[in-house]
């Protein structure tokens, strides 16, 4: 049995990809047009976790700016020109494959950051899923009242985290 691994998407993981949001995030869909286009827009960013020749989770990242959260199943279009973090979009991974693996994951993602002048990833926490961030190194954000609008669609709960690079 070897080792689940982080590997780079192709167009060809979008049905494993959509199948696994579907199953983690019925409350939070997003269509597969919307995945493919952070594949296509960023794809160091993007990655799936092959586990026993499937796929058991994926990762979504993409250069933006800091306190603004792209939409919920909505296009980005094109990346901001003056990027000041790495956002991730996503971490999903199928129940019986996590321990470890989101971690493997940030790792990765930040290692894009330096080649593009970023010390800071940022994600919205879904899920109570903050206690799992903070251990990986992110922090909390105040909203403001525009941030916790945005912030809104995303479910109760829903938190905006940093992750300061260069502090680790």
């Amino acid at each position: 049995m070897s080792k689940p691994h982080w590997r780079p998407a192709h167009a060809s993981d979008l049905p494993a990809i959509s199948a696994i949001a579907a199953r983690l995030h019925p409350d939070l869909p997003e269509r597969p047009e919307v995945f493919m286009e952070k594949m296509q827009l960023y794809p160091p960013g993007c990655r799936v976790l092959v586990a026993e020749d499937a796929i058991a989770g994926y990762g979504l990242a993409h250069p933006w700016k800091l306190h603004r959260i792209p939409p919920l199943d909505g296009f980005l279009e094109r990346l901001p020109e003056n990027a000041e973090c790495l956002y991730v979009h996503d971490v999903a991974v199928l129940p019986d494959r996590r321990g470890g693996v989101a971690r493997d994951y940030v790792a990765g993602i930040a290692e894009l950051a330096p080649a593009s002048g970023i010390a800071t990833l940022a994600l919205v926490s879904v899920y109570a899923t903050r206690p799992l961030w903070e251990h990986l190194g992110f922090r909390a954000v105040t909203a403001d009242g525009d941030l916790r609008a945005k912030l809104a669609c995303y479910g109760e709960g829903a938190t905006y985290m940093l992750h300061d690079l260069a502090a680790t």
